[in-house]
């Protein structure tokens, strides 16, 4: 059995399976429902259910609080349909959407900028380019059948026949299976597969200002975006805030100075948590998602597209909130672990 399930405003539809989880049958008809993690621990994919009946799995209470739950929305990478279905969802991806593939790679170089963060480069079949919004992510498919996301750093322009090249920043967390790999037994030319393209993060069209906020490798979607946005001549006024440990941390750090004088409407911030007296660091200190409140009065019109750790997305996405920024101008990208999720 299978149910018709309608996204408003849109007006787009798709059949679901009774067993089917709500975003898979959406990706595969090509109706690109927003998403993040997939494994319920983000939010992202969160939408209201107008009408019909869901069953929703397990999922953590940040991704969707008991009181969200009551007022009728969901996680849409853990329901499944019981009936026909409208949901409400304002970020619905237009048709056209670029098709989801596994591929081969290949591990063209591998650069590794601080002790904790590799940049890697894989070269993708010249024949069959992946095309891809700046912004969104591939996931590496393991041997065990295990996932691992990575955004893309570069922008889709930047890969051609002659460049057949995407970006990755990818940082080591001790004991992970795949990013020990990375960082010990990984070689050039080896082979890997990957999926994609994934996400539903990536610029909108407006003419409002913009706050990117990133933290730590975070900063690798954010970097896509600010290629694209060169490459486009968009010049909507952006600040961005890039939040790290210590300078060192900030491992492109000259690469965005060099855009912003360039771009005259890119504003950079770099913001340091835990300088250490010999880094001689004079720059902005504390949390970053803090310094855009300190820098702003009301974001009410405003975009904001924030990436990296999820306590600094949710902890940007509540401050922000309170000053006026409308819930549908928070774009996020939350860079969930393996021990994030379920």
């Amino acid at each position: 059995m299978s149910f018709q399930i309608t996204v408003e405003p849109s007006g787009r539809t798709f059949q679901a399976d009774a067993d089917e989880i709500l975003l898979t049958a959406g990706t595969r008809q090509g109706i690109g429902l927003p998403y993040g993690c997939k494994d319920g621990a983000c939010g992202s994919c969160k939408c209201k259910v107008v009408s019909g009946e869901v069953v929703m799995g397990e999922h953590q209470a940040k991704a969707l609080t008991p009181e969200e739950a009551a007022q009728g929305l969901i996680l849409t990478c853990r329901s499944t349909a019981k009936s026909d279905l409208v949901l409400e969802s304002k970020q619905v991806v237009e048709e056209g959407a670029f098709a989801i593939k596994k591929m081969p790679v290949r591990i063209f170089s591998l650069e590794r900028r601080t002790s904790d963060v590799m940049i890697v480069k894989l070269q993708v079949p010249a024949g069959d380019l992946m095309k891809y919004r700046a912004g969104q992510y591939v996931d590496f498919l393991l041997r065990d059948g295990s996932r691992r996301s990575y955004s893309m750093a570069n922008a889709p322009h930047t890969v051609t026949p002659e460049t057949p090249h995407i970006e990755l920043h990818i940082r080591h967390m001790a004991g992970g299976v795949f990013t020990d790999h990375v960082f010990g037994a990984m070689k050039e030319k080896e082979i890997q597969r990957i999926e994609g393209p994934q996400g539903s993060f990536f610029l909108r069209e407006s003419e409002k200002p913009m706050v990117f906020l990133a933290s730590g490798t975070g900063f690798a979607p954010i970097k896509a975006l600010i290629e694209e946005m060169r490459s486009k001549a968009v010049n909507r006024s952006v600040s961005f805030y890039w939040g790290a440990r210590r300078p060192v941390d900030l491992y492109m750090h000259e690469w965005v100075l060099e855009q912003a004088l360039e771009m005259p409407n890119l504003t950079y911030i770099p913001v340091v948590s835990d300088a250490l007296e010999s880094d001689a660091w004079s720059g902005r200190t504390g949390f970053v998602h803090k310094a855009v409140v300190e820098d702003f009065k009301n974001l009410s019109n405003y975009q904001v597209y924030a990436c990296g750790a999820p306590v600094v997305v949710d902890s940007a996405k509540t401050a922000y909130a309170a000053m006026g920024l409308p819930e549908d101008e928070f774009y996020a990208d939350s860079f969930t672990s393996a021990l994030d999720k379920l």
